[in-house]
């Protein structure tokens, strides 16, 4: 489906901070003392469940995974964990300001 040039524009944009994020994040697991890094890590995934929800999974294709649901349920209460689930809420809330549902054909 093509998409108009704004909105793909924005939806390129997002996926690559989501990229990006994602990338730069690889060991946040063993970074348990660097919260940035944990929040970095819940808003990629909060962008990418977002992008899911509205519409635009064939546009992420395989550019950047969402982790799975459960990967910080051992860390959920701890400070490190806190920050990914703020961050994961601020790109999901972040995500559907910026880009509405895909529009339909």
């Amino acid at each position: 489906m093509r998409l108009p040039g704004r909105l793909r524009s924005v939806l390129d944009q997002l996926i690559n901070v989501a990229t990006e994020l994602h990338a730069e994040t690889s060991d946040f697991l063993n970074e348990a003392d660097d919260q940035q890094q944990w929040y970095n890590r819940g808003y990629a995934n909060g962008v990418v469940h977002a992008l899911e929800d509205l519409g635009y999974t064939e546009f992420l294709a395989q550019k950047c995974p969402r982790d799975p649901d459960d990967i910080i349920k051992d860390h959920r209460m701890m400070p490190w964990g806190q920050a990914y689930q703020h961050g994961f809420e601020m790109g999901d809330k972040e995500t559907r300001e910026v880009i509405g549902p895909l529009p339909a054909p």
